[in-house]
């Protein structure tokens, strides 16, 4: 597979990528989690301190309004613990915004928290929850003891609210693969997430959204420590499709940092590397210097175009299985 280590080995197989635009900005609030996930890219937990604070929050909201940009998602660590999340979720609301929030379920039942789950439908903001399996001993061996039960209570909670259902705002559930290897199809994932959740605990939802494991953070220290992170590159090298490169959510989407600074997306924000150019900062950020800039590439840029390609809005190509 050529030289494995070399950090441009993405872009030996598909030249430089430029965006095409930005129509989607992700805001991250944070790595401040009630969680410790063993998949983290972001390697967040309870005794990270890193959140943003609301002078960041302020330049984020002067730099969306009038931009043109409809899509925003809040993202962590649990977007949900940093101290301003309420007030900046509603001067976002105020701007007439599209607003989607990654949550990992549990943190909508912190008693600190109380209300959030109703606050959040109040305000019609769409849900992307994470549950990477539907089997309490797996979720357990990703996140945690006890954390299963409580992500069926949460979206149960979240149900009765009207989450999920044909009046309420969108409930989508977030897989993704217990080891190094790729999602299995999503549309069948789907369907057997469907069938359990309802039949066993009364659940329903909007969509799935599978998503393949990138080799950065807990996940890749995880793959070194067993000694297959070559195997797992290997693995995604040989699964590369070239059809996805259109559809990468790096080409119309920008992600903004706890600090304030920009990056073509969550894993390069992750792992340190700002968007290239000169606008590095939300108060020099300008929709149209941003369009057409070349993305900063490495290759863990290898997990989101492999096989069926992997975004935060799940698999880039349908399933023809």
């Amino acid at each position: 597979m050529g030289n494995a280590r070399d950090k441009n080995l993405f872009a030996a197989l598909t030249g430089p990528l430029r965006a095409f635009g930005v129509t989607g900005v992700q805001v991250n609030l944070g790595r401040l989690c009630n969680q410790s996930c063993r998949h983290c890219h972001l390697e967040a937990s309870p005794s990270r301190r890193e959140v943003m604070g609301w002078a960041v929050m302020k330049k984020t909201l002067k730099a969306l309004a009038g931009s043109g940009i409809q899509r925003i998602e809040l993202t962590g660590g649990a977007a949900e613990l940093n101290p301003y999340f309420r007030p900046f979720v509603t001067e976002l609301h105020r701007l007439d915004l599209q607003l989607k929030l990654r949550t990992n379920l549990t943190v909508l039942l912190e008693p600190v928290l109380e209300g959030l789950a109703s606050f959040l439908r109040d305000r019609e903001i769409n849900l992307s929850a994470s549950l990477p399996c539907y089997e309490e001993i797996n979720v357990e061996a990703q996140r945690g003891k006890g954390v299963f039960t409580k992500s069926i209570a949460a979206l149960q909670l979240l149900n009765k609210l009207g989450y999920g259902t044909n009046s309420g705002p969108e409930l989508e559930i977030v897989f993704n693969p217990q080891g190094p290897f790729l999602p299995a199809p999503q549309g069948k994932l789907e369907e057997r997430y469907k069938k359990i959740l309802k039949t066993q605990y009364g659940i329903t939802f909007t969509r799935l959204l599978a998503l393949t494991n990138m080799p950065v953070g807990r996940f890749h220290a995880n793959l070194k420590q067993e000694e297959k992170d070559q195997e797992y590159l290997a693995l995604l090298y040989r699964s590369f499709n070239k059809h996805i490169l259109e559809k990468l959510m790096c080409r119309s989407c920008v992600s903004i940092d706890w600090d304030g600074t920009l990056y073509d997306c969550d894993f390069n924000l992750a792992l340190g590397t700002p968007v290239a150019g000169k606008v590095m900062r939300v108060e020099d950020f300008h929709r149209e210097s941003l369009s057409g800039r070349e993305i900063v590439t490495g290759k863990h840029c290898l997990g989101c175009t492999a096989g069926a390609g992997s975004s935060c809005q799940g698999m880039l190509e349908v399933d023809h299985s």
